[in-house]
């Protein structure tokens, strides 16, 4: 399962992970984010231990969002070792996602 991220917990959880993190940036009234969320769950599962996956809603989590210039949801940025190494913005395919994330480990 997706492990929820914030303001608070972010550096934690995302950038002192010792493993790729894929972070999907996203709001409750998106409904372009509500067809990524299904598909975040399922690399969840499917890398559960070889990648961290996380979700970062956007409206109650300013300091992030800002940080990472998230202008547009939603917005999947791929971390490794502490740094942002790949970047995909709004809805697409499963395989992309995997791709990107297959790139990192």
């Amino acid at each position: 399962m997706a492990i929820e991220v914030t303001d608070g917990n972010f550096d934690e959880i995302v950038l002192k992970s010792g493993k790729p993190v894929v972070v999907d940036f996203w709001a409750e009234w998106c409904g372009p984010c509500r067809m990524v969320a299904p598909v975040m769950e399922e690399i969840s599962r499917e890398f559960s231990d070889k990648a961290v996956v996380a979700k970062c809603d956007v409206d109650n989590n300013p300091q992030v969002t800002s940080r990472f210039g998230i202008r547009n949801i939603p917005t999947v940025l791929f971390f490794k070792d502490g740094k942002v190494a790949d970047k995909q913005v709004g809805a697409v395919p499963k395989n992309n996602f995997v791709n990107k994330l297959n790139a990192l480990l």
